[in-house]
Formats: structure tokens, sequence, C-alpha cells
């Protein structure tokens, strides 16, 4: 045989022998991931933020107006992954939803250049959250804002490094992180069902339930809050090229955990309120306001169980933070291999099989995010995401059904969730200009899209790609 037909016979061998993504998530791994991601620290951290918004418990309103807007929007990001599973999850339903040759390009293109701007933060939400409940066994600790910052950011370079590993692998640990998750959250509900303050719950202020501008301007507010707690659900579509017959596990996946996390934080919610007085928790600088969760515990069952408590919490967190980390590291990567992003991180880990330039790139922006304060975090990654990924993707499932009316999963009662999602997410984005200092919000959502649109005609000017591509002679 000839030197030529040698190598045209080694060809194929050496390109399956390159690293590549594989399909190794089942059902029950893609809905841990969802629900790790989604509980988190979420609900710990944010029912003092979300009593706030509305001044008493009437703000518990606002979990199920998030849980309407996260069901309508499930069903568009279910159907969307059965259809498009790939790395990169919205990349990939901006990209062919719009035209990958066309306007998706430059979709794509927007996401990826706002997801610099909120993955990050979303991260960093959870690495801050973890710093607050330490504060809680660390004593002092609250007293030193900058070192709260700096161990905030080593959080998510240990998360980083405990990514750095193949996907069976982590999917394994993500199991036990999940587990975790049940128990910590599932001891909270019964220990406040069981010990629940009735009065305490409904101790509403005067004119709580007055329907008028600032109730809806109040409970928009508050869901934005809540929404951050279901942020999550389609976590499993950002690891859709590594899914096991994704046109099945990604919808269950999708709608098995919103169900679910519904369930559980609105009875974390309620228990919280029912036994530490809202009024403590909204107070700046209280135990309460900080670590709601370790002061409940302690007036129930004394000091070692809040400490027991606070240590689960933590872990709680880490799960939710290595979720997020994990789904995140393969967007920067999915662009780059479709030649909108930096070529450096279209490569994979020669042994482990993952994206790990990409992996560094997030745990790096992490790091630097986790500096910022809690509340300016959460509204700044809500606020930043909502038109281009969400609106966005909901837009995108009228144009991709358009062309491709069969599709292997389709929502129930269409178009009805998705209108729901689209008018829930305009509202929510409408109403945080309304709250003090909305306008650095939207001035930073609307600078991010600015920019990213600027960005997007240089390089398709450089690349030669849609809209700039010459003209046939």
């Amino acid at each position: 045989m000839s030197t030529h037909e040698d190598n045209n016979a080694q060809a194929p061998k050496a390109e399956l022998q390159q690293p590549q993504l594989r399909r190794r998530l089942g059902i029950l791994n893609a809905t841990s991931i969802n629900m790790s991601n989604m509980i988190g620290i979420g609900p710990f951290i944010t029912v003092p933020i979300i009593l706030t918004t509305m001044g008493g418990p009437q703000a518990l309103l606002a979990w199920f107006a998030g849980a309407i807007l996260a069901i309508a929007d499930g069903l568009v990001v279910a159907e969307l992954g059965a259809a498009l599973p790939g790395s990169g999850g919205t990349y990939v339903f901006l990209r062919d939803s719009y035209n990958r040759q066309t306007w998706g390009k430059m979709m794509a293109w927007l996401f990826a250049w706002e997801f610099m701007f909120f993955g990050p933060l979303e991260i960093a939400s959870g690495t801050v959250g973890m710093t607050q409940y330490l504060s809680y066994l660390w004593t002092g600790l609250a007293t030193h804002p900058w070192k709260m910052k700096l161990f905030a950011s080593g959080i998510a370079v240990v998360v980083m490094i405990t990514l750095y590993r193949r996907i069976h692998d982590v999917a394994k640990l993500m199991l036990v992180l999940w587990i975790t998750t049940l128990v910590t959250t599932g001891w909270v509900i019964v220990t406040g069902l069981i010990h629940m303050n009735y009065h305490l719950a409904v101790d509403f202020p005067p004119g709580a339930f007055h329907l008028n501008w600032a109730f809806l301007i109040g409970l928009g507010n508050g869901t934005i809050v809540v929404i951050y707690n279901y942020l999550g659900y389609y976590q499993v579509c950002y690891l859709g090229d590594e899914v096991k017959r994704p046109e099945r596990t990604i919808p269950y996946a999708v709608i098995i955990s919103i169900l679910a996390v519904t369930v559980i934080d609105f009875l974390l919610s309620y228990s919280l309120v029912s036994v530490v007085p809202w009024r403590d928790m909204i107070r700046p600088g209280s135990a309460a306001n900080f670590s709601v969760a370790s002061v409940f515990m302690q007036d129930i069952y004394g000091h070692w169980a809040a400490v027991l408590l606070t240590a689960m919490i933590l872990l709680t967190a880490f799960a939710s933070v290595f979720a997020l980390m994990l789904g995140y590291s393969r967007i920067p990567y999915a662009a780059a291999r479709d030649g909108l992003f930096f070529s450096w991180f279209d490569k994979l880990h020669p042994t482990g099989e993952f994206p790990n330039r990409s992996l560094v790139l997030i745990g790096i922006l992490a790091a630097f995010a986790s500096m910022f304060s809690l509340g300016d975090i959460i509204t700044g990654l809500m606020v930043a995401r909502i038109l281009i990924q969400f609106v966005g993707h909901t837009i995108g499932l009228f144009v991709y059904r358009s062309r491709k009316p069969r599709l292997p999963f389709r929502m129930w009662l269409y178009p009805l969730p998705a209108i729901l999602a689209l008018v829930g997410w305009l509202y929510i984005f409408g109403s945080s200009a309304f709250q003090p200092g909305g306008w650095k919000f939207m001035a930073y959502a609307f600078t991010t899209i600015c920019v990213g649109i600027c960005g997007y005609f240089i390089l398709a000017y450089k690349k030669r790609i849609w809209p700039m591509t010459p003209r046939e002679q």
C-alpha cells in the first residue's frame, strides 16, 4: 500500500481519537443539574430582599408570579432544547431559530457578548451569598467587607478547579450535591411547618393589598428577585451535546425541575417568614437580613442546629455555583467553534474532553464579579439578560416554528405560554426602571446591547460575514 493510501486510512482513525463531547447525561443527571442550580443559596439569601420590595409578607405573591413566568418560559425552552440540542443552549437557540446564515449570527453573537456581562454575575451571586452565611460561623467577618469580597472570589476559583475534570465524574459529584440540596431545604421546610407561627406569616402592614401603582411596581421588582431563584431550569440545555436522547431528556428535566422548585422555594420562604419576624429580615445589617436561615434554626433548636444548617447551606450553595459554572463554561466554547468568539477557546482538554480554556475564562470573570454587592449583582444579572436571552428566544420560537412546523416536543396550549412569557419578561424589565437606582441597571442593559451590536458589525466587516458579505458580481 502506498504512503498516500496509508495516510487516507489513518485519517478517520485520527479524527476519532480527537477529544469530543459525549452524550452521557440522562434524565436524573439533567434534573439534578437543573435543580441544584435553581435552588442553591437563592431562597436563603433573597427572602429578605423580596420582602423589602413590597414592605411585608404580601411580597410572597411574587413567588406565584415568578412560577407562572418560569413555567411559560420553561415550555419555550423545552421545545427549543428538544429541537436544537447543542453546547451553548440559548446561544444555539438564537443562532438557529433566526437563521444561522443571517440574523441568527448577530443574535448568537449578542448573546455570547451579553453573557460576559451577566453569566459571571449569576455565579458571583452564589459566591457572595456563601460569604454572608460564612459570616455567621466566622464572627466578625461581616465587619470586613473587603475580606468578604476576597473570600467570594476565592470560592469562584475553587469551583473552577473542582470542575477541571471529565463530565462523567462531574455528573456523579453533581448527584451527591443535589441530594445534599434536597436534605437541606427539606430540613428547613419540615422544621418551619412544625414550628410555624401563623400570626407572623400574615403580619401584613396597613394597605398591603391596595392595588395601586406602588403595588404593581413592587410586585414587578419582587418578581425580578424571585425569577433569579428560578434561573437554571434551562441549565441542561447548555450541555446539549452531552445529553442522551435530548428530545426526551431536556423537556422532562426542564418541566420537572420547575414544578419541584416552585413547591420547595415557596414552602421554604413561608417557613422562614412564619418563624423569623419579617421586620427583622428587612433591617439592614441585622443577622436575619444577612443569614436568615441560620437565625431561623437558632431560634428553634439553638446554636448547634444553626451551625449545622449553615454548613449544609454552604454545601448547597457550592452545588449551585458548581452547576452554573459547568453549564456556562460551554458558551464561549460554542461561540468560538462558530467563529463568533476568539478561536483560542475552540479547544477541548486533550484527555478530559471538556472546554478547559472556556472554563478558566468564566472562573476568572466570576471571581472578579464577586467583588460587587449582592443586591446589585442580582438586579444587574436579571436586567442585562432579559431582552436578548428571554425575549429573544421566545420570539425566536415563533420564527422557528414558522419554518419547522414538525418538532420533537411541542408545548401545550401553544401559543399562550409563549405569549405569556413574552409579556411577563417585558413587565419585569420595565418594573426595574422604577426601583431606586433603576436607571443604572437599564443603562447597563442598553449599553451592553448597543456596544455588542457595534462589535458585531466590526466582526462582520473583518470576517466578511453577514451582512458584510461581498456582493456577487
